[in-house]
């Protein structure tokens, strides 16, 4: 719980108490809700590492978690920084820089954990997606189909590409979801694109596609689930407005192969990726957050990474992560959902 909750809680309190003194009995407030949606609720939030340093390392921008083999959380930056955090407290333990085969710096937004313990991370300018070592080193590369590719080269968009990142299938399968359309595809209608793993190293495979609710949000974020299933966030900000971030339940698994479709534009021979909403995170309650900047809700911010950390009483514990893109105004938030799908 945050320290000011804990304050205004305690501040409550005393209030009530001399209400009490003063007046008689009185009703007994009622308690707070956590409940975004019937599906979702907010068990707490977390600022702690807000405009914080590691080891001389800014810890922000942060776009993407993963659950580590020894239970700590990976935190990764995309100006290029993967830290290591304790699971409970958050607090940094370890940082790794990453770069390019150039020793450039990367614009690194999604993250998996593979089983054998390297790092698989996106990088959206490219679009590119990397196998590195523990200690930072690159291992290899996994294609990409040339129309994923920025233009000249492909049909993206630079910095519109990569964003989400996980394995389905047991491990199987690896799935990156673009952050929006690419030209020629109707806007709001995003490609997933995914790999088979073939005698230990990633293979081209099927892609399927998504449509986002407006042409505004994008897909920051993918989550797999054992059943084949997706956690999928979609995001967009509006100036003097704030971001809109919602949760969704989606399924991939009856949805056509569009790899061989050249142009998405709503045609009634692909079916799409089936989703269903789970909540509004403007739905949730405040539990004391502030803003820096005009919000729907104080809560909100550019919400980027998420990672399923477990499964208590028959829901997923899901931890969200906002990029503050080092801006005073954003902040570097952690949300701690609880999800029932």
């Amino acid at each position: 719980m945050q320290l000011r909750t804990v304050l205004a809680t305690t501040t409550a309190a005393v209030a009530a108490a001399a209400c009490l003194a003063a007046t008689g009995p009185a009703q007994a407030a009622a308690p707070v809700s956590h409940a975004c949606s019937p599906s979702v609720s907010l068990d707490r939030f977390s600022d702690a590492l807000d405009k914080t340093t590691y080891d001389g390392t800014f810890v922000g921008n942060l776009s993407a978690l993963a659950v580590d083999g020894d239970g700590s959380l990976a935190a990764l930056s995309d100006r290029s920084s993967l830290f290591s955090l304790d699971a409970r407290t958050l607090a940094p333990k370890a940082v790794v820089p990453l770069a390019d085969e150039k020793g450039a710096a990367l614009d690194s937004e999604g993250l998996v954990i593979d089983r054998d313990g390297t790092r698989l991370i996106t990088s959206e300018t490219e679009p590119s997606i990397r196998r590195y070592g523990t200690d930072g080193t690159i291992l290899d590369r996994l294609p990409v189909p040339a129309s994923l590719q920025v233009a000249p080269a492909g049909r993206a968009t630079s910095n519109q590409t990569f964003e989400g990142l996980t394995l389905m299938n047991g491990g199987r399968t690896l799935l990156a979801s673009m952050e929006y359309a690419l030209s020629g595809d109707t806007a709001g209608i995003v490609r997933f694109q995914t790999w088979r793993r073939h005698h230990g190293r990633f293979e081209l495979a099927a892609q399927y596609a998504y449509r986002t609710d407006a042409a505004f949000l994008g897909v920051p974020e993918i989550q797999a689930l054992p059943d084949g299933r997706l956690l999928v966030l979609e995001r967009g900000f509006t100036p003097g407005v704030g971001n809109t971030v919602r949760l969704y339940l989606a399924d991939p698994r009856h949805a056509t192969n569009t790899s061989g479709v050249e142009n998405l534009t709503g045609q009634s021979g692909v079916r799409l990726i089936k989703k269903t909403l789970l909540t509004d995170i403007a739905s949730c309650p405040t539990l004391g957050a502030t803003a820096k900047q005009p919000q729907p809700n104080p809560l909100l911010d550019n919400i980027e990474g998420m990672v399923v950390t477990g499964v208590r009483k028959g829901r997923l514990e899901v931890l969200l992560v906002s990029d503050d893109n080092q801006n005073a105004v954003q902040t570097t938030r952690f949300y701690f959902l609880r999800v029932r799908v």
